[in-house]
């Protein structure tokens, strides 16, 4: 696999968290000229904003994790000796694995569920197992995520 390709796996969830917020964004504009200035709203905005959204909070919370985004209350480990701030560390990220596998399971069951039911959105007919889908691989982006961030501070050293 060439380097460009390589780039662009691993940086799945900016690229498509991002696009989605860029879409999200042209959308709700061009939504708002529609409805106030022509005065011809559209229907089906809704859903397809719950559905951008959708895919923007799961496929960059992901990103987060990579980036260090997310909020961490540090400021009780930090006061820790060095080597029992690393027990801490990996304890935290046990348990955050933990509480990931479990979401990723039970929403790709809940997906599973959507997928058997045939289920769709009511204006645009999408699959609800579409949507929902966005939940488990947003999971396991955090997890990939998390996991790399956490072997690189272990053992990657800072110049």
């Amino acid at each position: 696999m060439n380097k460009r390709w390589r780039e662009i796996l691993v940086n799945l969830d900016f690229i498509i968290s991002g696009t989605m917020l860029a879409v999200l964004i042209l959308y709700t504009f061009f939504g708002v000229i529609m409805r106030y200035f022509i005065r011809k709203p559209i229907i089906w905005g809704e859903e397809f904003q719950l559905f951008c959204i959708v895919i923007i909070v799961f496929f960059g919370a992901g990103a987060g994790f990579r980036t260090g985004s997310h909020v961490a209350i540090d400021i009780v480990v930090d006061r820790f000796p060095p080597k029992l701030q690393k027990i801490f560390e990996w304890l935290i990220y046990v348990i955050s694995m933990g509480v990931f596998i479990y979401f990723t399971l039970q929403s790709a069951a809940f997906v599973r569920q959507m997928y058997a039911t045939r289920r769709t959105t009511d204006i645009l007919d999408i699959p609800h197992f579409i949507t929902y889908s966005a939940f488990p691989l947003g999971c396991v982006f955090m997890m990939v995520n998390y996991t790399l961030t956490v072997l690189r501070k272990r053992f990657v050293k800072e110049k």
